[in-house]
């Protein structure tokens, strides 16, 4: 729970010009770096993926093939 004084002050930065002019600021020069030409671009995706676990030192797993033959989304 927040206390009185937290939601004055939420209350306060919600009615804030200032605040809102920045967020949308912030909305409008947002990035994707996997989005190239409106389209996702998976080889950057997988690039970022592999670097990611390089960097974290995944070990990964052995693959298994799945064995449930009713499977329902």
């Amino acid at each position: 729970m927040l206390s009185e004084k937290a939601k004055k002050e939420l209350r306060e930065l919600a009615e804030s010009d200032a605040f809102r002019k920045d967020m949308e600021f912030i909305r409008s020069h947002r990035h994707n770096p996997f989005v190239k030409d409106g389209k996702v671009d998976v080889d950057a995706y997988l690039e970022f993926v592999e670097q990611y676990n390089e960097f974290i030192n995944h070990e990964p797993k052995p693959f298994k093939p799945m064995v449930d033959k009713d499977m329902k989304l």
